[in-house]
């Protein structure tokens, strides 16, 4: 009895052996492996599609702001220009306010520094400083003085329903609205597709507050612009892939602004196609 207690003793001391210690660290070695392969992969995945989130949505707030912006265009103010090697910019000038005039002083009458508009809903939103347009026809009625189509809002003065505009200076209109209609907006505002500093895909780029052109200004001379998207990968160069198509209005038609970005994350592409209508009513 005594003998065989030694034994069990003797061998509960025994350790493990080379071929088992081997054995268990090749298993440990070949589960790590596994193990982090995984959570490799993983981390893999999760990085991928939170910069495909990121662009997705960074994309769709610009294309949807844009397009947001241009439906409130003022009639025949959407221009676009491009240069085949560094940006597409488009401008307008979007509405403020708008409602219908009383009295103007409208060609052949004499200049005045007043004119009287009835309040509404939208003549709310009438401000000191806004710019006022009476049926412009083509963009250098908005964007130049020479036909007299824009006049600067110096002080308001609201008695009833009737709201009197004094402007900065005696002003003459051109041209009477059929209608009879007035818009009032603030400066203007220009969406670039421009290069970016590093590689080849464009930007998109947000301008306001800066002055009227007669030319449509570039990128260079419209100040500091906010950073919308990125990632766009159009080719300025091919007329065909283009990220902005402006249809002009006509008589008979509205203008029309296609918007065709097409946008690269990690090798993968998607592109909007958005049809724009800006409603031609001057």
């Amino acid at each position: 009895m005594g003998s065989f207690s030694a034994k069990r003793m003797q061998t509960s001391k025994r350790g493990f052996t080379l071929v088992e210690m081997v054995t268990v660290i090749l298993i440990l070695g070949i589960l790590v492996v596994g193990v982090s392969s995984f959570i490799i992969f993983g981390t893999r995945i999760f990085v991928e599609s939170s910069s495909v989130d990121q662009v997705l949505s960074q994309s769709r707030f610009a294309v949807e702001r844009m397009t947001r912006e241009l439906r409130s265009a003022l009639p025949n103010s959407v221009r676009v220009n491009t240069d085949s090697l560094t940006y597409q910019c488009i401008e307008f000038v979007p509405i403020e306010a708008s409602t219908t005039y009383l009295t103007m002083p409208i060609i052949p009458d004499a200049a005045a520094s007043t004119g009287i508009v009835i309040l509404d809903n939208t003549a709310s939103a009438i401000r000191v400083n806004q710019f006022a347009w009476i049926y412009p026809l083509v963009d250098a009625d908005v964007y130049s003085s020479a036909r007299q189509k824009r006049a600067q809002v110096k002080t308001i003065a609201i008695s009833g329903n009737q709201v009197t505009l004094t402007f900065t200076a005696p002003t003459r209109f051109a041209e009477a609205s059929p209608r009879q209609r007035i818009y009032l907006g603030s400066s203007p505002v220009s969406y670039c597709f421009e290069k970016g500093t590093s590689g080849n895909d464009l930007q998109i780029v947000r301008y306001a507050g800066y002055n009227f052109n007669g030319v449509q200004p570039n990128p260079a001379t419209m100040g500091t612009g906010v950073l919308m998207a990125q990632g766009v990968a159009n080719r300025l160069d091919n007329s065909n892939d283009l990220p902005l198509i402006l249809t002009p209005s006509s008589l008979v038609n509205n203008a029309m602004v296609h918007l065709q970005p097409r946008f690269n994350v990690n090798g993968e592409t998607f592109q909007y196609r958005h049809q724009v209508q800006v409603i031609n009513v001057p």
